[in-house]
């Protein structure tokens, strides 16, 4: 009996350090920012229409969290990373769903040059197969990347609070994806 134990817990140890395949995404367990491990907090599907999958969002932490309120206190960086499913998603769409992401969770950021700033950083469509990572860093500054290229930087505190609501807010883009960053998966 021991010896089954030990094997089932080397069997549930050695999976988790392992990638998820999400809608045939490989999300990674753990990655690195700045020189810092940040490992996979949790992980959900964006839909529009209840069945149209858009992106397989991704958070990624230093330290597990299970609330909203746990991620935002939590130090060291973070990222949220979407990899996009959908066909085509035109950077209009992109720019309007941020936009409305901040007017329902930060309303006091929507006419702030750190919101403009970040609203700006996109200027593509996105397509299946692209990687988009969204990086808040301890220093206050948010940091965009598409399929690895630096999109560019905003330094703003209140910024990174947003953009983390965005997805785990009271009002997220998406409720069940929200859930799953959290580790609901």
């Amino acid at each position: 009996m021991k010896k089954v134990l030990v094997v089932l817990f080397l069997f549930t140890f050695s999976w988790n350090a392992y990638a998820v395949d999400v809608a045939g995404v490989n999300v990674p367990s753990d990655v690195e920012i700045s020189g810092e491990k940040l490992q996979l907090n949790g992980y959900g599907i964006r839909k529009k229409f209840v069945f149209v999958k858009v992106y397989v969002g991704s958070l990624f932490t230093g330290q597990k969290a299970t609330t909203t309120a746990n991620v935002m206190t939590l130090p060291g960086n973070k990222l949220i990373r979407m990899d996009f499913l959908y066909k085509k998603v035109e950077k209009k769409k992109i720019i309007d769903a941020f936009a409305e992401g901040f007017e329902k969770n930060s309303p006091e950021l929507v006419a702030t040059p750190a919101a403009r700033q970040f609203l700006g950083l996109f200027t593509n469509d996105f397509i299946a197969g692209d990687q988009v990572d969204l990086i808040m860093t301890t220093d206050g500054t948010v940091s965009a990347s598409h399929n690895g290229k630096a999109l560019g930087t905003v330094k703003s505190a209140d910024l990174v609070k947003a953009v983390l609501l965005i997805y785990l807010g009271d009002y997220p883009a998406d409720a069940d994806m929200k859930a799953g960053m959290l580790g609901g998966n």
